[in-house]
């Protein structure tokens, strides 16, 4: 492209991205309304947490749209990769971190509550201005694999736990002792953000890949499952991308090319 061109901002991806910050910022919005209406002692603090999760996963769903219609239609732009580590900042760390807060971390000892949902923020932030700098570098990597937790899955492993709580726990009114375990989860996904475990980023997925008819049935049968049972499906795919990363180093390459097509040179840390 010409110096004299002006930069051109592509519609459709962005779209994807501008929904991913309306969902952070209503999941936001929704975790204050909470907070307001269980001091009152009203119930509707349950429904406004519990529609903030789905403001998050709904994030999740919009951030995987975006990066893939851009790789489709070959529109990836230094821009939407910045708009959509900003969206990100908000849907997957401030949305998280604010509801764990105001659920478990505002009970524990004065200060260690804000330290814990500020060091996952943290490291949530500075693991995105990692990525952004090594997308922006002049050398080329494989993006096919991520060293350490992604954000997003991050936030929807913590999203999916607090819905499964949440709905288990519903005729109490209140979250059983469980909800100490997202306390936990945090702090522990704040290191996984950081580790040299290494994740399939599925980005070499392709939407016109062929499969057998046996096998798009059974596709449709898990995706079916997933979508009629979301409040338990969600957490156990998440959980179970979480403990791929422990599991790959024992998997020969053979299988670990059934779930992504992998590369020799050295994958961003992102």
């Amino acid at each position: 492209m010409k110096e004299s061109e002006p930069k051109m901002v592509y519609v459709l991806p962005n779209l994807m991205t501008a929904g991913n910050l309306f969902c952070g910022f209503m999941a936001v919005l929704q975790i204050l309304e909470g907070t307001i209406q269980r001091t009152t002692d009203t119930q509707g603090w349950w429904y406004h947490y519990q529609f903030s999760l789905y403001c998050i996963l709904g994030a999740f769903l919009f951030d995987m749209l975006d990066g893939r219609l851009a790789r489709l239609g070959g529109q990836e732009s230094p821009f939407g990769r910045e708009f959509d580590s900003l969206a990100d900042v908000i849907s997957f760390g401030i949305a998280p971190a604010l509801l764990v807060y105001k659920i478990v971390l505002s009970e524990l000892l004065i200060r260690a509550g804000w330290i814990i949902a500020f060091i996952y923020l943290l490291c949530g932030a500075m693991r995105l201005a990692r990525f952004n700098v090594l997308a922006a570098s002049p050398e080329k990597y494989s993006m096919k694999e991520f060293t350490g937790f992604p954000i997003p899955a991050a936030a929807g492993l913590i999203a999916s736990l607090t819905l499964l709580l949440l709905h288990v726990y519903k005729d109490e009114g209140q979250i059983g002792p469980w909800k100490y375990l997202l306390a936990a989860m945090m702090l522990f996904l704040s290191y996984m953000m950081f580790s040299k475990f290494r994740y399939p980023s599925f980005k070499a997925l392709d939407w016109r890949a062929r499969k057998s008819i046996p096998g798009v049935l059974l596709l449709a049968i898990a995706a079916g499952l997933i979508v009629l049972y979301y409040r338990y499906s969600l957490a156990v795919i998440f959980s179970i991308y979480l403990i791929y990363g422990f599991v790959r180093p024992y998997l020969s390459k053979a299988r670990r090319s059934d779930l992504y097509e992998e590369e020799e040179e050295e994958p961003p840390q992102a």
